[in-house]
């Protein structure tokens, strides 16, 4: 089951006594606790029937007996168990599961883990409760998951905004909310995101970015790509080489694709290579103006200069003057 839907049933008051959130993506977890902690009792009940335990300093049987008692002058009860990978003993909590209590609702937040599922607690849970089991988002997901999420909060953003975001942050899906609702405060009446937007409230340059870089290098523009390399010299956080060449390692590889795809149609490719159909174009285009041996080339280079940038065979020379090197070697290659 989704977190979305989780939430969902909630709303409408359809509970069952057990929920257990795990996995790899915090967001998600993070999100239906919150709602857990905040939305399902009244104001009123929380100070009698609301209990929160952390994993680390957690007593199972404390944790047992609290799910055990019932609630005060209400019709239900909320336990969370926050940090749960952290709680020594949580295997004892299977005499609880196997028969929970109808007037509490149990939820339990269990992150960057997954309980075995051969385990008699795996079972236990499939059988009494709702699990929720997480992941990280592949980065070609993360355009369209910020787009909805931004319709959902009752906005649009323009494409060119929405990919120098998700871009700049990547999959730190907490962080893309957080900047997200920074720029609707301060969008007044307005409803669509610029890029302007982003530059201004996140702070990204939407002239001096990674994802400019990108586009300069698949079109071989050197003196574009140049210039954003003197603006990272003067702003080394705007683009630190260990994020740049990540950056410039995922066209080359993504291009090299190209060459094995026999199909013609743009969103086709997308899907064969694993990208978004709005970035295909610029594999296209790369793969277009470097040629087989080119692209070879520029992943050999990456990955030298990728040991240079930490010293191997190389001592003292700056970020900027690698970049500048191997940005000329790349695009003079053929």
């Amino acid at each position: 089951m989704s977190a979305e839907k989780i939430i969902s049933e909630w709303k409408r008051k359809v509970y069952k006594p057990i929920y257990w959130l795990e996995g790899e993506e915090g967001f998600f977890i993070d999100k239906v606790m919150d709602f857990a902690e905040h939305h399902i009792l009244p104001e009123s009940e929380v100070s009698f029937n609301l209990t929160v335990f952390y994993g680390k300093d957690a007593n199972w049987a404390d944790v047992v007996n609290a799910c055990c008692r019932y609630p005060m002058f209400a019709e239900r009860q909320v336990v969370l168990l926050k940090e749960a990978q952290q709680m020594r003993d949580i295997d004892k909590l299977e005499s609880y599961i196997e028969k929970p209590l109808a007037s509490t609702i149990f939820v339990v937040s269990y992150k960057e883990k997954k309980v075995d599922g051969r385990s008699r607690l795996a079972k236990l849970l499939k059988e009494k409760g709702e699990m929720l089991s997480t992941k990280k988002m592949y980065e070609s997901q993360l355009p369209e998951w910020t787009r909805e999420l931004i319709q959902s909060k009752g906005n649009t953003i323009s494409q060119k905004a929405l990919f120098l975001l998700v871009d700049h942050i990547g999959n730190d899906l907490s962080r893309i909310d957080n900047e997200i609702d920074k720029v609707l405060v301060n969008l007044g009446e307005r409803k669509n995101i610029t890029e302007d937007d982003i530059e201004k409230y996140v702070g990204i340059s939407k002239e001096y970015n990674p994802f400019e870089l990108q586009d300069a290098f698949a079109k071989k523009d050197l003196v574009k790509a140049i210039r954003i390399i003197q603006y990272f010299e003067a702003n080394p956080k705007a683009g630190p080489i260990q994020l740049i060449l990540p950056t410039l390692y995922n066209l080359f590889s993504k291009t090299y694709m190209i060459f094995g795809q026999s199909a013609k149609d743009e969103k086709l490719i997308a899907s064969n290579i694993g990208v978004n159909p709005y970035f295909v174009k610029d594999y296209m285009t790369a793969a277009k103006n470097y040629g087989y041996e080119g692209v070879e080339n520029a992943l050999l280079l990456l990955h030298t200069y990728n040991l240079k940038s930490v010293g191997v065979n190389d001592i003292g020379t700056s970020d900027a003057s690698l970049m500048k090197e191997m940005t000329a070697k790349i695009l003079y290659a053929n």
